[in-house]
């Protein structure tokens, strides 16, 4: 190996013990801080800052959203027959509690 390529290495090394120690230490922070951008950024993700602009003053084409249902055609399935999961309810045994 070259003179360089370990000077690189140690100090690859070096930043990745220092990045570990920011995540160990700092982690929860660095997740609000997230979320806090994240929540402006969606909404403006959201409300058409990512749409691409037309050239020479076209307007922009509104596209409505739809909603499709598809329903099958011909006979449904019947049901599938219940499970029994406990045993069926008996009678109590009669006995005489005086004997």
């Amino acid at each position: 190996m070259f003179p360089w390529q370990i000077k690189a290495l140690k100090l690859e090394a070096l930043a990745l013990q220092y990045l570990d120690g920011v995540i160990a230490d700092w982690s929860l922070y660095a997740f609000v801080g997230f979320v806090y951008l994240l929540i402006p950024f969606s909404i403006w993700a959201l409300s058409g800052g990512l749409r691409r602009k037309l050239l020479k003053g076209k307007p922009m084409p509104h596209i409505q959203p739809g909603v499709v249902i598809h329903f099958p055609v011909g006979r449904s399935t019947p049901p599938p027959e219940p499970v029994a999961t406990y045993p069926p309810v008996r009678e109590p045994l009669d006995y005489d509690d005086n004997d």
